[in-house]
């Protein structure tokens, strides 16, 4: 039985008798643009309700020149706090390090601040993780987004486990990811699951018109690839072979993250002389998903290791070559295929793989586009300051 026996379909049961006699305050960490595009819709159902107040605080690389992702937050969302943590030109684990001690404190002063009701984070990167350790110390109720889930990333699996046992309320987006933060000894009670909000209002957004697509250079892959943790040159490397697969493609790139080693696949695609962006919005980067997976003949491909080839390209029938590790662990539909390294001649014969799969072969189990609504109604039915809430007890 996970969250009360609901099954993540419908609205949930209440967890909670009592409603707030006053508005929630529910405070939203964002940290990066891949999870602000994955909060927005529970940043959306959270501002729509009465009984509930949205509190967004932007934080981590939304933060770092050129900061064009914290304007995208901006637009759309007052920012109640900013958390500025990483330093524009510093990367490596120990800077990694000094960004979240530096976060720890700065989230708390936030948190004092604002005094949230409920503390909301997502996924495993270290602006979530120090979200998560300022609120479960300071004695802030925390609920978590995408727990449960696997992906080695640089330190992302051990850090969003940890993540799981400071967090008081879970949102795991599949089933087996609840199962799992059930036998780490969670309270099964407190574990909803709802699906992935970047499933939400998916299939809402349009392909890109061919106007924009042509502004990209019609692409016929899409390069995202982020480091996992390796040196620069190490990195660079592995990018290149995966680029020297993508030869006769016309090819888009998506900069990589603020993790160690993205300063070596930026080189990789500055000597590929591969097209380059910073960033492209949340309706931008899906209409260009949904725009490559409906080219003919030969659909369009995403080849890289991004969580986004996992969940967005599935849901919208993309192709997808999967390399290396950062996402081992993680489940994987039919829309992917897996290459362990980053050799030029598997990337090329899997990129041949990924096209010949029929997209009928699709599925995915990331819900069915409602997890931002439900994710707003269970923090308007568990009592943050109810008994116990807030003291954690392993049940194992």
């Amino acid at each position: 039985m996970i969250g009360d026996s609901w099954d993540g379909h419908g609205a949930p049961p209440s967890t909670h008798p009592q409603e707030p006699s006053a508005p929630r305050r529910i405070a939203v960490v964002t940290g990066s643009r891949a999870e602000f595009g994955l909060l927005r819709p529970v940043m959306q159902a959270v501002q729509k309700r009465a009984d509930l107040e949205l509190f967004v605080i932007a934080a981590g690389s939304h933060l770092v020149l050129p900061a064009t992702t914290f304007h995208e937050v901006k637009r759309e969302f007052t920012i109640a706090e900013i958390v500025p943590m990483q330093n524009a030109g510093q990367t490596g684990r120990g800077e990694e390090v000094q960004s979240v001690a530096r976060g720890v404190g700065r989230f708390g002063r936030a948190f004092e601040k604002l005094g949230p009701d409920w503390v909301v984070v997502l996924g495993d990167r270290i602006e979530a993780f120090a979200a998560a350790t300022a609120a479960a110390i300071g004695g802030w109720a925390l609920a978590h987004i995408h727990g449960g889930d696997r992906a080695e990333g640089v330190a992302d699996e051990s850090m969003r486990h940890a993540i799981t046992k400071l967090a008081h309320l879970h949102f795991p987006a599949t089933a087996l990811s609840a199962s799992r933060i059930v036998r780490m000894g969670e309270d099964q009670t407190r574990v909803h699951l709802v699906g992935s909000p970047a499933v939400d209002a998916i299939h809402t957004i349009a392909p890109l018109t061919l106007e924009a697509y042509n502004e990209l250079g019609v692409p016929t892959a899409l390069f995202l690839m982020h480091p996992v943790g390796r040196t620069n040159e190490a990195e660079e490397a592995a990018a290149a072979a995966a680029l020297e697969a993508l030869h006769g493609e016309r090819v888009l790139a998506l900069t990589p993250n603020l993790d160690p080693g993205r300063d070596g696949i930026h080189r990789a695609l500055k000597h590929a002389g591969v097209r380059t962006i910073e960033n492209l919005p949340r309706e931008q980067f899906v209409g260009l998903l949904k725009r490559l997976a409906c080219l003919r003949p030969t659909p369009g491909v995403l080849v890289g290791n991004s969580s986004a080839g996992l969940i967005e390209a599935a849901a919208v029938k993309l192709p997808v070559v999967d390399i290396g590790p950062r996402q081992n662990g993680r489940e994987r539909c039919g829309n992917v295929v897996h290459v362990d390294r980053e050799v030029a001649e598997d990337v090329v014969r899997a990129v041949a793989a990924a096209r010949a799969v029929g997209p009928d072969s699709y599925t995915h189990p990331y819900g069915d586009g409602h997890a931002g609504e439900r994710i707003a109604e269970v923090l308007v039915r568990t009592n943050p300051h109810g008994p116990g809430m807030t003291r954690k007890r392993c049940v194992y």
